[in-house]
């Protein structure tokens, strides 16, 4: 079984603003969606896990060997789509997988074959002698993803992945994750909270840098159980709770509007408590502790 323990953590990038704080995590084999708004660090921790940066404090563990020291020792097991992929335009797609392949130290025919499985993977085998420079920017994204899993990585860092990918391909994209075999770890981060409510076992969210809350994607349904409201009024009712309150769906009738809302309290007399959903869910726990200071203890 791999394992990643992330031990207190954090990175500075000027004097009074810390990117990450004392962030501290143990993830065995499976999918973790990092999720967060923008800027609450979740590319730089997916840096540090790719050994690109290096934290202001504490330590990082692959299967018991401290990365920080000896890198090399997770590279070779490591697969990373960074959320600004650069490509070499005038390479073919099956050049760019030969070079990342021999970069990673894959040779004959074990890499035509791997090169062949992830052009197979991501529906991209027709136009593998096509110029990289004619690709639209959702082929861009799935040549990403192509060459994070070439050489059958024991973990997988994606950032945004799905970024650019339509409706068909991201339903492609999730498909090909959940079948992977194996132990493997693998890291997503998006802000698109379907694919994680698809694919991830377990959930970790930060915010300001900070992580707010780790458990199972049913952990995080049940913490916000009777805190997602339905509620149907007209327009001047509406205006006075939208800046209120967390706003999941909206749907308008004429002058009549249904909305669905979180809230640890019921926002109005004739509120009914529903089901949250995971997007639901995630705003509530992002809303309840902006400003949590204590760093999370090791699982």
């Amino acid at each position: 079984m791999s394992t990643l323990l992330i031990d207190q953590i954090s990175k500075r990038y000027e004097k009074k603003r810390w990117a990450l704080k004392d962030i501290s995590l143990r993830l065995d084999s499976g999918v973790l969606g990092l999720v967060g708004p923008n800027g609450a660090g979740k590319t730089t921790l997916l840096r540090m896990l790719a050994t690109l940066l290096t934290p202001g404090n504490g330590t990082i563990y692959w299967n018991g060997q401290d990365i920080l020291k000896r890198p090399e020792l997770l590279r070779r097991e490591l697969g990373y789509l960074p959320q600004d992929f650069g490509i070499y335009p005038q390479l073919t797609a099956r050049e760019f997988l030969t070079y990342i392949g021999e970069l990673k130290g894959l040779r004959g025919l074990h890499l035509k074959r791997r090169i062949s499985t992830v052009l197979e993977q991501m529906n991209l085998t027709s136009s593998a002698n096509e110029r990289l420079r004619t690709y639209s920017g959702g082929m861009i994204r799935r040549i990403g993803i192509a060459q994070a899993l070439l050489n059958d990585p024991h973990l997988l860092i994606l950032d945004e992945p799905t970024a650019g990918l339509d409706p068909a391909e991201r339903v492609r994209f999730r498909e090909i994750i959940t079948s992977l075999d194996g132990e493997r770890l693998i890291i997503l981060s998006t802000h698109i909270i379907t694919d994680v409510e698809v694919m991830a076992t377990e959930i970790a969210l930060l915010q300001q840098g900070q992580l707010l809350w780790f458990g199972s994607t049913d952990a995080l349904l049940g913490d916000a159980q009777e805190c997602v409201w339905s509620l149907t009024l007209d327009a001047d009712d509406f205006e006075r709770l939208r800046n209120r309150y967390h706003i999941s769906t909206v749907l308008r009738r004429g002058r009549e509007i249904t909305l669905r809302l979180v809230s640890s309290a019921r926002p109005h007399p004739n509120a009914t408590s529903v089901e949250p959903t995971l997007e639901e869910a995630y705003l509530f726990i992002s809303s309840q502790i902006p400003n949590r200071k204590e760093a999370i203890p090791i699982k």
